[in-house]
This record gives structure tokens, C-alpha cells and sequence, in this order.
């Protein structure tokens, strides 16, 4: 089974992830480091659940949290240099 989505939420749908993209636009450098591990992690998490069989949601989730701290920690160690 397909899912299809029909015309008149396209227009709202564009709308909203326009204005969720624009309200990362004034983070700091900590912040958009940690925005950035964060969607990297999860996404690496997710795909790596994938291909093992887990659980799609726990793994981006987990990635996700491991990605922001990270970029947090690297983010410290370069303020410190």
C-alpha cells in the first residue's frame, strides 16, 4: 500500500518546514554544532538500526542524543585551544 499525500497539504506542509528551517537562522556556534551532531547521529543511528534489525526510533533517538553531545564536547575542547 502507497501513501499518497493530496495537493491541499503540500502547500501548508512547505509552509511549516520553511518556517522550522528559519528558526535555526540566530544559534550560536555551540548551538549549531550541536543541531548539526544531533541530525547527523540520528540519522546514523537510524540506519544503522536498520541493518541490524533494531528498533528504527530507539537508534535515532540514541544517535541523536550522542550526536548533540558531541558536537557539545568538540565545541568546548575548541573554545579551550
Amino acid at each position: 500500500m502507497t501513501m499518497r499525500i493530496s495537493n491541499a497539504w503540500k502547500l501548508p506542509s512547505l509552509l511549516l518546514l520553511a518556517l522550522s528551517l528559519s528558526a535555526c537562522s540566530d544559534l550560536n556556534r555551540t548551538e549549531q554544532r550541536m543541531l548539526s551532531g544531533g541530525a547527523i547521529g540520528a540519522g546514523v543511528g537510524a540506519v544503522g538500526t536498520v541493518m541490524t534489525g533494531g528498533c528504527v526510533t530507539c537508534g535515532a533517538v540514541i544517535g541523536g542524543a550522542v550526536g548533540a553531545g558531541t558536537g557539545y564536547v568538540l565545541d568546548r575542547v575548541e573554545k579551550k585551544k
